[in-house]
């Protein structure tokens, strides 16, 4: 039963993932076609290998250890509804605004729409836990803890200077 609920969960996740990239890729022509610019184009491709990896790594962890739910799963399950919901929050507040890939239209005014209003990155967070809380569902403890710190150097260190940088071409 635990493997069936692991597999499906990985094939939501994964649909998931390619609506977003697909409302991405929409929005990009949409936003470039405006004269968008994109920054930290070269980092990108790191986050799907860390999505894709992430995406293999806490399925296979978890088979391997025997699939069997964590005795928290009621919290973590609290915790991933409560990310998801956060992550169509942002999805929803930035519209044709929201990407995977950080574009801005110089000059037009910063959004502060949603949980914009009181976080400056609240998409990140939502993937932070959900990077972290998926894993821990099933016992997949290393993959929890290895694409949260992959995560976290990718922000830290590329995506969020990156960010910085674009919000800087726009309105307060």
């Amino acid at each position: 039963m635990v493997v069936k609920i692991v597999m499906g969960l990985v094939l939501i996740l994964a649909a998931e993932r390619c609506i977003e990239l697909s409302i991405a890729y929409r929005n990009r022509r949409y936003l470039m076609s405006l004269g968008a610019r994109e920054f930290g184009a070269r980092h990108y491709p790191l986050f799907f290998v860390l999505h894709g990896g992430w995406l293999i790594g806490w399925p296979a962890e978890a088979l391997i250890r025997g699939a069997a739910v964590s005795d928290w799963w009621p919290a973590w399950a609290v915790l991933l509804i409560t990310a998801q919901s956060l992550r169509y929050w942002c999805i929803l507040s930035l519209g044709k605004c929201w990407n995977t890939r950080v574009l801005v239209l110089p000059g037009s005014p910063k959004i502060y729409a949603g949980p914009y209003r009181y976080l400056s990155h609240p998409n990140y967070g939502a993937v932070i836990v959900e990077l972290a809380v998926v894993p821990l569902l099933f016992q997949a403890w290393i993959t929890a803890i290895v694409a949260s710190a992959a995560n976290f150097l990718l922000l830290w260190k590329l995506r969020l200077p990156a960010e910085r940088q674009a919000l800087e071409l726009l309105k307060d």
